[in-house]
């Protein structure tokens, strides 16, 4: 079984559940999502498979997410996924996704144990 993990080296808890994947033996694809953003339709399977708002997954603390008046209720599915888009900084971190199809947000680390 393959497993990928969309990581920000710079996030602890992205740091500990890599360790935590590679102490469990798994080698997990490296996905530094910073620099290589999840598409549109990566991001809607992403969402849909952890039975996530876009809201749910965003990073509310990020400057782009009150320069951007995300907090606002109006703003629908489609506007807040084109704006984790724009700002990828704005998608809650790790993922973990596997290939049987299994999604873990890594927080805390260990909740990514279920899918492996």
């Amino acid at each position: 079984m393959s497993t990928k993990i969309y990581h920000n080296p710079r996030c602890s808890k992205s740091r500990q559940t890599l360790q935590l994947l590679e102490e469990q033996g798994v080698k997990p694809e490296i996905i530094e999502y910073l620099k290589t953003p999840p598409s549109e339709s990566e991001l809607k399977a992403i969402l849909k498979a952890l039975d996530m708002s876009p809201r749910d997954l965003m990073r509310k603390g990020e400057a782009e997410y009150k320069e951007n008046n995300l907090a606002d209720e109006s703003l629908s599915d489609a506007q807040l996924i084109a704006a984790m888009l724009e700002h990828p900084k704005l998608i809650q971190r790790p993922i973990v996704v596997t290939s049987n199809n299994k999604y873990a947000l890594g927080r805390p680390p260990e909740s990514v144990l279920d899918i492996i």
